[in-house]
């Protein structure tokens, strides 16, 4: 198993929650308000004195409160807080740690919805960011100024894959009294970024973690002093903003995160063949566990290394045109859907250029290498991988891939 002490699939298998009535399943809290004996017990959950005891579902739930103990297990911290989606957790912990006049180092590689809030939201209410390569430690710390509270980075970036040296970030967060914000939607489980130094862990609930698309979510990893302040009535951003989820979705999830280890090896493992074969036939294919890939290697040391490298690859057809081929064709072939998000049963395909990444300027695209022919692959759970790569390299072949010389 895991070279690390804490284990999160260990965290997950030893979870025990019984329903109200000896259910092997905790028992959903179907209500938006709760009643109290005493009036005084009313006041004191006002003021937050009062743990244990539940005053409405926009604070939390007794099922919000499963879930978020569960998630906070998996990602070894001492509290959590779920949302009604990943944006619902990234936008209060932004505007909880930062106000007017701050300033913001963040990742220029990042989730395009987490782009525009930062680029275009954020500076309504004079918070301004200062985009990076975040690979690049030195531009890091250079970007840092005076005000500046949070450096923002996704362990694995949505859509280039490039890998985030968490605790290099740690180190220099800490020098200069800042908070480090990781989003690990791309990589549960295969890290933990709370071990390496994060002081906030995000996660979008509708990826991996719940992994059957039929819901969304989030949740808020970190210290209970943060979640305290996060749900404070008085000026906590997730209580007043209102991202609260729903309990028969925070039921649901919490079953899917019981099947979550098993999900990630197997997604892992057949992106990685995948990878592999289609490499060697000399397509320009991006994915962690290729010795090719950049990062490789402090990949490799920063990972809980059973669960793999991931279920999320990019190839790149250089040309929008030969990538849109490829992808009606691959979805009329029943490899997958061309289709937004990630983390489903099925294999999901598009290109972020001008799809989950079109928030991001041309101009900017092109700076960080993200081309109109990049298609960002979220692998399946595939019964027969190789059944897959046949499908795929047929594909790369009818649409003329292998013909130009384009992706040599």
């Amino acid at each position: 198993m895991s070279k690390h002490k804490h284990n999160p699939a260990k965290e997950i298998q030893n979870l025990q929650f019984f329903g109200e009535f000896g259910g092997v399943n905790p028992s959903i809290s179907d209500s938006a308000t709760y009643t109290f004996l005493k009036a005084k017990t009313m006041l004191d959950t006002f003021e937050g004195n009062a743990d244990g005891c539940y005053l409405y579902s926009r604070h939390t739930s007794p099922s919000n409160h499963y879930l978020s103990m569960a998630l906070a297990k998996m990602e070894n911290t001492e509290s959590a807080n779920v949302a009604g989606s990943g944006m619902g957790a990234i936008t209060p912990v932004i505007l909880q740690l930062a106000h007017a006049g701050d300033h913001i180092v963040s990742s220029r590689t990042i989730y395009g919805g987490t782009y525009a809030f930062l680029k275009n939201w954020t500076p309504k209410f004079d918070i301004e960011t200062s985009f990076v390569d975040i690979t690049d430690l030195d531009k890091v710390e250079a970007a840092i100024k005076p005000n500046t509270k949070i450096i923002y980075a996704e362990t694995l970036s949505n859509p280039l894959l490039e890998l985030a040296d968490v605790e290099g970030l740690s180190k220099i967060a800490k020098k200069h009294g800042v908070k480090l914000v990781i989003d690990n939607t791309f990589t549960p489980l295969i890290f933990t970024p709370a071990n390496m130094g994060a002081d906030v862990v995000i996660h979008s609930l509708t990826k991996f973690i719940n992994g059957t698309n039929d819901t969304v979510g989030g949740v808020i990893c970190s210290t209970n002093q943060f979640i305290n302040e996060l749900k404070s009535v008085n000026d906590g951003s997730s209580m007043l903003l209102g991202p609260v989820m729903d309990s028969l979705r925070s039921a649901q999830i919490l079953k899917n995160l019981r099947t979550l280890p098993i999900r990630m090896m197997q997604h892992s493992k057949n992106a990685q063949y995948l990878a592999e074969h289609l490499e060697a036939d000399g397509v320009k294919i991006k994915y962690p566990g290729l010795k090719s890939h950049p990062q490789h290697e402090l990949y490799t040391k920063m990972m809980h290394p059973e669960f793999g490298y991931g279920g999320m690859i990019t190839l790149d057809l250089k040309t929008g045109d030969m990538a849109t081929r490829f992808m009606e064709i691959l979805q009329d072939k029943n490899v997958g859907y061309l289709a937004v998000s990630l983390g489903f049963y099925k294999t999901l395909f598009n290109a972020p250029g001008k799809g989950t990444s079109s928030e991001v300027p041309e101009e900017e695209q092109a700076k960080m290498g993200l081309s109109d022919g990049l298609i960002r692959m979220s692998i399946g759970l595939d019964f027969d991988i190789e059944e897959t790569y046949h499908k795929m390299k047929a594909t790369l072949e009818e649409i003329g891939y292998f013909k130009t010389s384009m992706h040599v």
